[in-house]
C-alpha cells in the first residue's frame, strides 16, 4: 500500500510538532557556537548523542546553504551566511528593547542603552537618550573593549577566569581615562564585584565625568545587558542605590518579553 502524505509528514516531525532535522540543524549551529565555531564531527557526535550519518548528512546540508563551511583539515566551521541573520536579529533584538529603555529614562531621566558580546568586543544595539539637556550618547553600533564598560563587565561577570583572561589577551587593555583598569587581575576584581552586588560600574572608565550602572538580561537568547549613562554628578551613590533596582526588574521583564518572543 502506498505510504500516505500524512503518515510521511508525520515522520518528519518531532514530538513536539517542529520538523525534527530543522531542530537537529539548529542543535548543532549551537554547539559549533558553544565550541568557539569549529569542531569535528565525532566532537559534535559526542555532545549531541546523535549517529555520525545523520551529522555528516546534516553537515552537508548547512555546508551548501553556506550556514558552516568545511575546513582544510576537515573540521567545521560557521559560515559566513550567519553574519548577515545575526546581524538581522541583533537589530531586531535592539526594537524589541526600545520600550524597555524608554520606561528606564522615564524612571531614571539618564540615557539608557542595551548592548551585546560579538566576539571580543561590546556592541550597542539601542539606546533611548535621555531628556535632560546634559546627556550622554552612544552610537547605536558602536564597538568598544569590553574592559571599560559597566556592559562589558556585566556580560563577562560570570564567564570563567581563564576565558576572561584569553579575552583580554587578545584584545589588550588600553586606557580610555586613569580610571581605566588595565591589568587581567584588576578586572577580575571587578567582576567578582558585579557577582556580589548584582551589577556593574563604569566610574569614569570609558569617559571623563560619565558615570554608568549596568546588569545582564538573565536567559537572554544571546548574551545582552542593559544599563544607564549620565553625568558622575548626577549618577551618584545615593541615586545608585534607586536606580539599580529599576535596571534589574527591567533586565528580568525585557528577559521575559524575549522568551515570549521566541516561543
Amino acid at each position: 500500500m502506498p505510504t500516505s502524505s500524512a503518515s510521511t509528514t508525520d515522520s518528519a516531525k518531532s514530538n513536539g510538532g517542529g520538523v525534527q532535522s530543522l531542530e537537529r540543524a539548529f542543535d548543532l549551529l549551537e554547539r559549533m557556537a558553544d565550541a568557539g565555531g569549529e569542531v569535528g564531527l565525532s566532537e559534535l557526535s559526542a555532545s549531541s548523542g546523535l549517529p555520525l550519518p545523520t551529522i555528516h548528512r546534516l553537515m552537508r546540508t548547512l555546508v551548501a546553504c553556506g550556514y558552516v563551511r568545511q575546513q582544510p583539515n576537515r573540521r567545521y566551521a560557521l559560515g559566513p551566511r550567519l553574519i548577515r541573520l545575526g546581524e538581522s536579529a541583533s537589530r531586531l533584538l535592539g526594537t524589541w528593547a526600545r520600550p524597555y529603555l524608554a520606561r528606564l529614562v522615564e524612571e531614571t531621566g539618564e540615557t539608557a542603552n542595551m548592548a551585546l558580546l560579538d566576539g571580543d568586543e561590546i556592541v550597542y544595539v539601542a539606546q533611548v537618550p535621555s531628556k535632560h539637556s546634559m546627556r550622554m550618547f552612544t552610537e547605536v553600533g558602536r564597538r568598544v573593549l569590553p574592559h571599560s564598560t559597566g556592559v562589558g563587565k556585566a556580560l563577562l561577570a560570570n564567564t570563567p577566569d581563564e576565558e576572561v583572561r584569553a579575552l583580554l589577551a587578545r584584545t589588550g587593555m588600553p586606557a580610555a581615562t586613569e580610571k581605566t583598569i588595565t591589568t587581567p587581575e584588576g578586572f577580575l576584581a571587578a567582576l567578582e564585584d558585579v557577582r556580589r552586588q548584582g551589577y556593574a560600574i563604569d566610574d569614569n572608565e570609558q569617559e571623563v565625568g560619565v558615570r554608568c550602572l549596568a546588569v545582564s538580561v538573565p536567559d537572554s537568547p544571546t548574551s545582552a545587558a542593559i544599563s544607564i549613562s549620565g553625568p558622575a554628578g548626577r549618577v551618584t551613590e545615593a541615586a545608585t542605590e534607586r536606580i539599580v533596582p529599576v535596571l534589574q526588574q527591567v533586565a528580568v521583564e525585557l528577559s521575559e518579553a524575549l522568551a515570549s518572543t521566541g516561543g
